[in-house]
């Protein structure tokens, strides 16, 4: 490898993927590692562009009082003078923090010492409860540890692959890849898809189970009563190594097949296949995700899981786990530090027992005890005026959480707010007293922990711009000069790793399986070294792939439980008031609230525009057609997106992304039409299953603005602003009395002298170009005809010209060239700028392969994550795929 070449690892999923960066003329090169064991080399569309994302137009780089730039110690001084008045004046509880699996794990490890060791409260809560926390309730209560059994090499070695509540060809898209390469490597793989939805997941299963959404637990409660009845329960297993299997199976007997198929809506022939293949596989992955954890009963979803498996005894085994999908590169790294409200550091719980001990080894002169407020409770606590101070890191939770609207009026009250961040431009920092600029990927070093429980190094290959700093750091600084200085002498990331190794092996004598032992000797040239490794490590080389294989668990009586298991319904439902399923999640190409995808207008050529999609039955009982605009609203809030038709649709739900903010759209926040009701154990919201109205917004006009410049001064009841190569996109509509005025056409044009206009006030039209010197700079098309808006895409390449043409300049206010030119159509490939017009050229010419469009296109060659679009578009042309790529 080149001395120049760096090795880190990517800040988006939860796989975890190495990474290589190099210079590349001005800027960075960033390519998959071909000896990292997550990825082997693969990068998804995020990951590939990294690179891209890495400037600093938009950064944080000196902290701020209220607007006002000041210097570290002044802001450090008054954040730790704030926070101890507070807590001297109503008490450690009245304080929080709310943190992130973006963090590293050594920015995790001190943040949730200063809480629970020193301040004395456990209010520190994290993003991951969002994602995660019934994942870890579920382990913790069938193992005894919050610990993932397998690894992703089982992935490739099961015989059966069961996918649930996981579209992971968009959200763990190189797991994905890898999962793909095996089917085709091996004939006698199959793959169940269990989801509402038919995704991009489900174009590589063999068999996809559309269940009603909430009704997983009755599924797999079916098929552990299947598995009674059929013989495929390992009676020797459970004897040795279960205990509750009597309760656990009583509590599904007489679930009958065709009840199961009637209560998850599903063909009964269907059920009974699944539960063939599942009872006849004894290597079988089953592979779950957000679909299964963000629900109000997702702690006894993923328990259901967890039953089959150890009733088969697939726990553990090479090609034979439960595999929980984790969702952040380093949620796994926050549970390993306590960073959830609920648990102490290093797998430790609020006993009096581990409250000591943690206490002890850290010297802590006021360790919290008991657990502290979840995230949406923390929330409503601040909301009500209980929490006076509140620290949020790295995370946006006035766009992320559900009934966000409420959470941005609890920031708006809230007496104290510190935001350490990357960015100002966040829904959360508009309401921060204080603003810290934290170091982003490429300039903090540290650590991650992904899904398969794999340590991997982030390093450092960017300097750190303005004044910057890690998150451990600011922590420290803060906690220093609140008197704690003995405690938080750290001087650099090395040394914050040692003290979470010695911890998790502090008395452990083999009691708690997350153990760091041999690690904890690292200096730091070998830290710096350090090699991805899982844990439990059991040397600093070696590291332990799978659990459980011997059948021992860390628990009391050395044998997992499994668990009666009710199902229960969602805690909303629908009415006739809101006759849909509200159900939300991530896109291919972008990344929570977009902080960093949104900075690459590569991400967002294949979708640039929140929406909602529909089946087409519910489209034309609702008079809606694709490409309109509609309102979704109920007692929580509302939004305002674009229309897609999906036939993936189950009929009466409704998909909509996660990821829009009030930098990038005026109403598409999500978040404010979740209700905040959560799972009783793991507190996790229910974000998959929200009832809402949708509703045609019948605009009186609509319009687009093209501009070199982001376009700014924007007051349209919808818009949405859009990144591109050569120009921004503004997509506008309002209603009567909204029409845009003349000081936001001045905003967008210039000067109206600088202007060439075309106006019709008759139709209600008006187009405008600004040039200079012949150059466009920018363009203004409204009209009260959406349909006689023009397509986008000739218009956008004129942004590439140096100087337009007469023919050109001619074409310009028609809004098409003079003579045809060829539309690529919307972005498929979004490696290679492929789109699907150009894709449809080729498939009609003969290309009848996901491979002979790559050789044709490069479509699917780079990252692969458009191979399934690639896969369904061919087979829409009616193309039988002969070769897959």
């Amino acid at each position: 490898m080149n001395a120049a070449t760096l090795r880190t690892t990517c800040p988006y999923c939860g796989v975890g993927c190495g990474i290589l960066v190099s210079r590349e003329g001005e800027g960075w090169n960033v390519r998959g590692d071909p000896e990292h064991p997550a990825n082997l080399g693969r990068l998804c569309s995020k990951g590939a562009a990294l690179g891209e994302t890495l400037g600093l137009e938009d950064r944080l780089l000196h902290p701020e009082i209220g607007g006002r730039q000041v210097n570290w110690d002044t802001a450090l001084d008054t954040v730790a003078r704030r926070f101890s008045q507070v807590i001297e004046e109503d008490g450690p509880d009245a304080v929080a923090f709310y943190v992130s699996g973006q963090l590293l794990t050594e920015d995790y490890y001190v943040a949730n010492k200063l809480m629970k060791g020193f301040i004395g409260s456990a209010n520190i809560d994290t993003n991951s409860r969002l994602c995660m926390a019934s994942a870890v309730a579920g382990h913790k209560r069938a193992f005894g540890a919050d610990a993932v059994p397998g690894c992703y090499e089982d992935i490739e070695l099961a015989d059966l692959v069961v996918l649930v509540g996981s579209n992971a060809a968009w959200t763990h898209p190189v797991l994905f890849q890898r999962l793909s390469a095996a089917k085709r490597a091996r004939a006698q793989m199959r793959v169940v898809v269990i989801d509402p939805r038919r995704t991009a997941t489900a174009e590589l299963a063999d068999l996809h189970l559309p269940l009603a959404p909430g009704t997983d637990a009755w599924l797999f409660n079916g098929l552990l009563d299947h598995l009674r009845r059929e013989g495929g329960v390992d009676w020797g297993y459970l004897e040795a190594h279960v205990a509750g299997f009597g309760e656990a199976l009583a509590a599904v007997e007489g679930l009958s097949l065709p009840a199961v198929a009637a209560a998850c809506d599903l063909p009964e022939a269907d059920v009974a296949r699944f539960f063939r293949w599942f009872a006849a596989t004894p290597r079988t992955v089953t592979l779950f995700s957000q679909g299964i954890n963000q629900s109000s009963s997702g702690v006894d979803k993923v328990n259901s899981i967890l039953n089959v498996h150890l009733a088969t005894g697939r726990v553990g085994r090479p090609g034979a786990s439960p595999f929980s999908l984790t969702g952040q590169p380093n949620a796994m790294g926050g549970r390993e530090v306590g960073g959830l409200a609920n648990q102490l550091a290093a797998h430790m719980d609020f006993t009096p027992e581990h409250i000591e001990r943690v206490g002890r080894h850290w010297n802590a002169p006021r360790m919290a005890q008991g657990p502290g407020l979840k995230a949406v409770d923390l929330f409503r606590a601040v909301r009500a005026g209980r929490i006076k101070a509140l620290w949020i890191m790295a995370t946006n939770p006035a766009v992320s959480l559900p009934e966000a609207d409420a959470v941005a009026e609890a920031l708006a009250g809230c007496p104290f707010v510190v935001v350490s961040d990357v960015t100002r431009r966040t829904d959360t920092a508009r309401h921060a007293h204080v603003l810290l600029p934290a170091a982003a990927w490429g300039e903090k070093d540290g650590t991650v922990t992904n899904s398969e429980r794999r340590i991997s190094r982030q390093r450092v290959f960017l300097p750190l711009p303005g004044e910057a700093r890690p998150d451990w750091w600011i922590v420290a600084g803060v906690a220093r000069r609140m008197g704690f200085g003995a405690g938080f002498d750290y001087r650099g990331p090395a040394d914050i790793f040692r003290e979470h190794a010695r911890l998790s092996a502090f008395e452990n004598g083999g009691t708690r399986l997350f153990d760091l032992g041999p690690l904890a000797g690292l200096d730091a040239a070998a830290y710096d070294r350090l090699e991805p490794v899982q844990w439990p490590p059991a040397t600093a080389e070696d590291d332990g792939a799978r659990l459980f294989a011997d059948g021992r668990y860390p628990t009391p009586t050395g044998k997992a439980h499994m668990l009666p298991i009710l199902p229960r319904p969602p805690a909303r439902r629908v009415d006739m008031a809101h006759p849909f399923v509200l159900n939300t999640g991530r896109i291919r190409d972008q990344w929570h609230t977009m902080t960093r995808t949104g900075k690459t207008a590569r991400l967002l050529a294949h979708i640039g525009e929140p929406y909602v999609e529909m089946h087409p039955h519910d489209l034309a009982v609702h008079g809606l057609s694709p490409g309109d605009l509609a309102r979704l609203t109920n007692a929580s809030g509302e939004a305002l997106v674009r229309v897609l038709e999906g036939t993936g649709q189950r009929p009466g739900s409704v998909f909509v992304p996660m990821h829009w903010n009030a930098q990038y759209t005026a109403r598409g926040r999500i978040g404010a039409l979740i209700d905040a009701v959560t799972d009783p154990l793991s507190g996790q919201p229910e974000f998959k299953h929200a009832p809402v109205a949708v509703a045609a917004y019948a605009a009186d006009w609509q319009g687009f603005v093209l501009s070199r410049q982001a376009p700014e001064g924007i007051d349209s009841p919808y818009w949405t602003r859009i990144r591109g190569h050569a120009c921004w996109r503004l997509e506008l509509a309002g209603n009567r009395g909204q029409w845009p005025t003349e000081e936001n056409l001045t905003h967008w044009l210039g000067e109206r002298q600088d202007r060439i206009e075309l106006r019709d006030p008759a139709v209600g039209r008006y187009r405008a170009a600004h040039l200079r010197d012949g150059r466009l700079q920018a363009v203004v098309f409204l009209d009260r005809q959406p349909n006689a808006l023009p397509p986008r895409r000739w218009l956008v390449s004129l942004f590439e010209r140096e100087r337009l043409s007469e023919a050109e300049r001619a074409g310009l206010l028609l809004g098409r060239p003079a003579q045809t030119e060829t539309d690529v159509g919307r972005i498929v490939c979004v490696c290679h700028g492929v789109g699907e017009q150009t894709l449809a050229t080729a498939i009609a010419r003969g290309a009848d392969s996901v491979e002979a469009l790559g050789l044709a296109l490069k479509a699917g060659t780079c990252c692969g994550s458009c191979i399934p679009e690639l896969r369904a578009l061919l087979a829409r042309e009616r193309v039988p795929e002969t070769t897959a790529a």
